[in-house]
């Protein structure tokens, strides 16, 4: 129903006379993420799976073909094939806003790896103390653009960070490029404490979207009269998934004149109890937040401002964490600056096509019965079925 497999079809390399075509290596490496394989090595012992005569229309491509490859994928074809799928989720109406109507796109960076030897010209460095002394650590760093809306989420572009810029610079290289392709997709742009600075909204803001950032700088200005006032003001209870929340919320602050508006600052003081495993108890725990935003309480209530503060964690639990720990994108398939952009961008695509798949092609019924692993695993358990070699079985 996506019709997904066009847009794979559509990445093209840098190579002028081609023998495998783009699209063959392409297909490998999208199987390889949706299997969960986890290497170039270990795509490479399927090749005698009766699938790939069908999803190839050719043999398997070689660990070496794949990772060289790679490193030749126009990024930007990569990016047009994930367009695609966005399309086909918004005209599906998969992609339905939450009740407040507001549509958050949360940015944040990624390191993939670290190492003090391996090393390519597109690799970051710092200065790690060590017991032998100073040493110079190479890394790379993504920033990358999750929308969130209502029970769905969506990994949608990811930028890398180049030598000598930080983080925000990346983030808004990333933003130009998102809100050219995706002008509608989203209202407000959520960051962590980083991104509470004067450039960063301004730049939000010129370009017609609220910006909202963790605010935790103590010694800030904006802090210190946000508190004073807020010590002055009654609370406003609330209950959000099953928390005790006292906020506060109060618009028109200009203790922060590198922004061109005068800013709204929400505070969340939230309660919960737990009963420890261990020992039975009932323990209290408590946390505090404030957040900082452009949006207006007429286009955001209290309430809604809270939800779209938590929802920035949404890009750490159903985003980093899933396609790391489960879709192994931080492995490096080949040390190479265009390689792993191409392979964080190609799983970033097949985690969306997953989740479409698990959101609104299963049943309830069988969603309530099969974890998310158990469905990755009957799909690589199809590629396994096919070796001709003897029983299959599925890598855990």
């Amino acid at each position: 129903m996506l019709g997904w497999e066009a847009g794979l079809d559509g990445v093209t390399d840098r190579r002028r006379r081609p023998v495998i075509p783009s699209g063959r290596i392409v297909r490998s490496l999208v199987a390889m993420f949706l299997c969960r394989l986890g290497s170039l090595n270990g795509l490479s012992q399927t090749r005698t799976s009766r699938f790939w005569s069908g999803w190839l229309n050719g043999a398997l491509p070689s660990a070496d073909s794949c990772g060289r490859v790679m490193a030749l994928i126009e990024p930007a074809t990569v990016r047009s094939a994930g367009h695609q799928l966005y399309e086909q989720l918004k005209r599906a109406k998969a992609l339905p806003p939450p009740a407040h109507g507001l549509i958050a796109a949360v940015l944040d960076g990624h390191e993939s790896h670290a190492s003090f030897k391996q090393h390519c010209p597109g690799c970051l460095q710092r200065r790690i103390k060590t017991a032998a002394g100073q040493r110079i650590q190479y890394y790379h760093r993504l920033v990358t653009l999750q929308l969130v809306g209502a029970g769905w989420s969506a990994m949608l572009d990811g930028e890398a960070m180049r030598p000598g810029e930080d983080e925000v610079a990346a983030a808004m290289r990333l933003l130009e490029r998102v809100l050219a392709a995706y002008p509608r997709a989203f209202d407000v742009v959520l960051g962590d404490g980083l991104y509470a600075q004067g450039p960063f909204f301004n730049f939000c803001l010129a370009h017609g979207k609220d910006a909202m950032a963790v605010l935790k700088d103590e010694g800030r200005d904006l802090l210190v009269d946000a508190r004073a006032l807020f010590a002055q003001t009654p609370p406003t209870p609330a209950a959000r998934r099953g928390r005790s929340c006292q906020c506060w919320d109060l618009e028109g602050f200009t203790s922060w004149p590198q922004v061109n508006v005068p800013v709204r600052v929400v505070r969340s003081l939230e309660t919960w109890t737990i009963r420890r495993q261990l020992d039975e108890q009932i323990e209290t725990g408590t946390s505090e937040w404030f957040w900082v935003t452009t949006l207006s309480a007429a286009r955001a209530a209290t309430a809604a401002a809270v939800d779209l503060g938590h929802s920035r964690w949404t890009i750490e639990n159903q985003g980093f964490n899933e396609m790391v720990t489960r879709w192994h994108a931080d492995h490096v398939y080949k040390h190479d600056p265009t390689a792993i952009e191409v392979g964080w961008l190609l799983a970033m695509l097949c985690l969306n096509v997953f989740l479409a798949f698990w959101r609104r092609d299963l049943k309830p019924a069988l969603r309530a019965t099969a974890s998310m692993l158990h469905i990755a695993w009957r799909i690589a358990a199809e590629l396994f079925a096919a070796i001709p070699d003897g029983p299959a079985r599925v890598p855990v």
